[in-house]
């Protein structure tokens, strides 16, 4: 009560935790005890602990703080609102929480029909302009809307898949019994002084980056490389499926290659001695 505050400031001097002023610098300081604290942290103004709270809650007026010696938490109360201001501060707390959710919704929803457009463009663009558009008016629209952006996904999910390195690593096993590799790729049949470590094909951004660049654009590669070597082909679809296998087939072969050579510059690499300067 007030009178009891009152007989206790005659009792003794009271000093702040926050800014170390006591009573007697100020008689008309509001003092407060907001916790089980005893002796120097028990009081503190109410205007420093105001500041102290507001850096603690950082914006958010509805976070609880407590104190930080024996962890009791401060009892926080705020004038009442009127109804208007009662309502807008319910609906703000309502758009608060709801916020991430939403943010959420819209990405992931940016995200599948750009799928879609991306799907039908890769149709249009294997198939046929037309052909693909009469494909897809003829198909069923519950199959368009799941079918379309699953082409993006695996063309993904297939462009992870290394086989490079399983083929390589069946040559470097079997490279000896099989003489015509070494004329073909020179050094995989070669004894290495130490195997050197490989770093991990998702370590970094970069790879991740470069898988799906590069399985978003192989449909339009398979394209331009179908009609080039396959130009007798009258089919679209079939030009394309032709373009795409050979692409990849000669792709993977000098990235077999490069990687060969790179295993072996790693395997042979040395360290040499620290020069010794020479005395003057």
């Amino acid at each position: 009560t007030g009178k009891e505050l009152a007989g206790v400031l005659h009792q003794s001097t009271l000093s702040c935790w926050v800014c170390f002023a006591t009573d007697e610098d100020d008689r008309t300081a509001e003092w407060v005890r907001p916790c089980r604290c005893r002796g120097s942290t028990k009081w503190v103004h109410q205007t420093c602990l105001q500041r102290w709270v507001d850096e603690k809650q950082r914006g958010n007026s509805t976070a609880r703080v407590a104190c930080p010696q024996c962890n009791a938490e401060y009892l926080i109360v705020f004038p009442k609102l009127g109804p208007v201001v009662y309502v807008l501060d319910l609906a703000d707390r309502l758009i608060s929480k709801a916020g991430p959710f939403a943010a959420a919704g819209i990405m992931v929803g940016s995200i599948y029909w750009t799928a879609v457009t991306y799907g039908a463009v890769t149709v249009m663009q294997v198939v046929g302009h037309k052909e693909g558009l009469d494909v897809m008016e003829r198909a069923d629209p519950l199959f368009l809307l799941i079918g379309l952006p699953t082409i993006p996904v695996m063309l993904i999910l297939g462009k992870m898949i290394r086989w490079e390195d399983y083929v390589l690593r069946l040559w470097r096993k079997y490279s000896n019994k099989l003489q015509i590799l070494n004329s073909i790729f020179p050094g995989i049949g070669c004894p290495v002084p130490r195997i050197p470590a490989e770093a991990s094909p998702l370590a970094d951004h970069v790879s991740a980056t470069r898988i799906l660049c590069g399985a978003l654009v192989f449909p339009t590669i398979a394209t331009i490389v179908g009609k080039l070597m396959f130009s007798s082909v009258n089919s679209n679809l079939q030009r394309t499926i032709l373009g795409g296998i050979a692409f990849v087939a000669i792709k993977g072969a000098f990235k077999v290659y490069f990687k060969q050579q790179q295993y072996l510059r790693q395997a042979h690499r040395k360290i040499l001695n620290f020069p010794e300067q020479e005395e003057a």
